[in-house]
């Protein structure tokens, strides 16, 4: 297909908007308490926010000038903007990408898909409920784009077979933001659920010396996911209930199951890596050294040796979101960028430094509400991560509290991002174009709410047995 060069008026005002804001923040007289260096560090947030959010530029080459723009901006050095970039975290999407591409690749994806179907029935209601539960199981232990895409395009088909189209259905709308949603609280669950997960917990151990086990997050993690789960459903329900009862497109998924036949060879290979994986994930809570990343290197390594018979290298890459990876790579940068020059721990002590004694109740339900208001600004969630963690963990420490009470509020919730879908993750359906912008916020209102009211529920009741309070 070829490339225009004509420059759209989105483009245009993108690039501006990055300019004109990256200006003024330099111009600004700036406060006090903010070094110069944060500042300038400020500027890059600036450009790279504006254009993520405008997609003047592709997502990948923002990432790119967030490493870039900042020796140009003095804000460090090439060589420290790069060596900033690498984390355990770019290692463990590529493992979990080809992961994803095993389960596909042997057709167990679609083996599961049929068989929630199929124990939904024909009731409409039930049927949200299939690919919502499939999507939520499924991230634990795969990442949320990948996820969300494979549960899309079965959903596609059942409405191509139903000819409902966009904007028109009621239950093709719940069931397109179901399925983001669900894949958003299923990588609650573990650790491996998501990116953000393993990017949160290793900031945590690097600047708060605080190490979570898989099993203390899963303590947390499942219990969410467990009492999350059935008031999405609810919430997606009550604000969109489907516009028919039965849906009698499913009843071919039995014949469909059958044609499957008997597992093959492949999918148990790919059972047995998986299994292998969780069993070291949970061991890890007491062999320090096998850890979250390493194991799903290991797996994913595995899934290539001699007689495996899954799939090639370049399946795997045609698969990968290198657009992911990088963005992973810039906001990482930018992270530590911000907690080098002081932007972070200035932006957190400006939000948060009133929680300095107050009980932990208090601060797990404020530090969760703010992570889900930031989250409409900065709609990324590892840069959320990347931005909050380092400041707010020193801002425990000064406070006399227990790092993980500040931080693990903010990694959990970053992952709540149901207000308006601009998530990569609540895009991959929103682009079909089944729901609108503002359609997601109602439901998504009553979700974020109920999120921060059992996180800080779970905290208090597990926290002072998980060593947290």
């Amino acid at each position: 297909m070829p490339i225009s060069a004509r420059v759209s008026r989105k483009e245009l005002l993108g690039i501006a908007a990055a300019v004109i804001g990256s200006a003024v923040v330099l111009l600004l007289p700036a406060p006090a308490a903010l070094p110069p260096a944060a500042q300038r560090t400020a500027a890059v947030f600036v450009v790279t926010l504006v254009l993520y959010l405008t997609e003047a530029v592709p997502v990948a080459i923002t990432s790119l000038l967030a490493v870039a723009l900042q020796p140009l901006f003095g804000v460090a050095s090439i060589q420290t903007a790069i060596a900033g970039s690498i984390s355990p975290v770019f290692f463990f999407v590529i493992a979990m990408f080809c992961i994803a591409q095993a389960l596909i690749s042997a057709g167990l994806d679609r083996r599961f898909a049929l068989w929630l179907l199929s124990l939904a029935g024909t009731d409409s209601r039930r049927v949200l409920g299939a690919f919502m539960a499939g999507a939520a199981a499924i991230s634990t232990i795969v990442s949320d784009v990948p996820c969300t895409a494979l549960f899309m395009a079965i959903a596609l088909g059942l409405f191509d077979k139903m000819g409902l189209r966009p904007g028109e259905s009621r239950f093709a709308k719940a069931v397109m933001m179901g399925i983001p949603i669900a894949a958003f609280i299923g990588g609650l669950g573990t650790p491996a659920g998501s990116a953000i997960n393993v990017l949160g917990i290793g900031f945590l151990e690097q600047y708060g010396k605080v190490r979570v086990p898989f099993l203390a997050w899963m303590a947390i993690g499942m219990p969410m996911v467990i009492l999350l789960l059935p008031v999405a459903w609810w919430a997606l329900l009550r604000f969109y209930p489907p516009e028919m009862a039965a849906i009698g497109a499913v009843a071919s998924v039995p014949a469909e199951r059958a044609a499957l036949g008997p597992m093959r060879r492949a999918e148990k290979r790919v059972l047995v890596v998986l299994a292998l994986m969780l069993a070291l994930w949970i061991a890890s809570t007491w062999v320090k050294q096998l850890d979250t990343t390493l194991v799903a290197v290991l797996g994913a390594a595995a899934l290539f040796l001699p007689g495996m018979g899954l799939f090639g290298w370049k399946e795997v890459e045609r698969g990968t979101g290198w657009d992911v990876l990088l963005v992973i790579a810039g906001v990482t940068s930018l992270g530590a960028a911000s907690a080098k020059t002081g932007l972070a721990q200035w932006l957190v002590s400006a939000a948060l430094g009133g929680l300095s004694g107050a009980g932990p109740v208090l601060v797990v339900a404020v530090v969760s509400a703010f992570t889900i208001l930031v989250r409409l600004l900065l709609p990324i969630g590892p840069v959320i991560v990347a931005v909050l963690v380092p400041p707010i963990v020193l801002l425990a420490q000064q406070s006399g509290a227990n790092p993980a009470l500040y931080a693990l509020p903010v990694v959990f919730t970053a992952s709540c991002a149901f207000l308006l879908p601009l998530d990569a993750v609540t895009l991959v359906t929103y682009s079909k174009g089944y729901y609108g912008m503002l359609e997601m916020a109602k439901p998504g209102l009553v979700i974020s709410v109920v999120w921060v009211v059992v996180m800080t529920g779970l905290i208090a009741v597990l926290g002072p047995l998980l060593g947290w309070l």
